[in-house]
């Protein structure tokens, strides 16, 4: 009898085992994978800015880069008006639309 009392609870440990790892697998392709991915393309996006494109910054800034630095831009809001600024603060291209 004790025996088969032991076995049941290897079985039980064996499932909860799996349950765990099927939770640690479903949040890494849904929740750690996508957002890997989105920061990767962030970082991309960072590195390819150059002179003359439109931006807003995660202030809400809209600007026009007017020199890049290797972790800072300078950027122009208004006429006579330029921001030093983190280029990790960039968080969008804003070429494609209209003021």
């Amino acid at each position: 009898m004790m025996n088969l009392l032991q076995a049941a609870g290897g079985q039980s440990q064996l499932s909860f085992f799996l349950m765990i790892g099927l939770m640690f697998l479903v949040m890494w392709l849904f929740m750690w994978r996508p957002e890997s991915k989105r920061r990767k393309e962030m970082q991309k996006f960072r590195e390819g800015l150059k002179k003359g494109d439109k931006i807003v910054t995660a202030g809400g800034i809209y600007g026009t880069v007017k020199e890049i630095r290797e972790t800072t831009l300078l950027i122009e809001v208004d006429s006579n008006v330029t921001l030093r600024i983190d280029k990790n603060m960039v968080v969008a291209d804003n070429s494609q639309q209209q003021k």
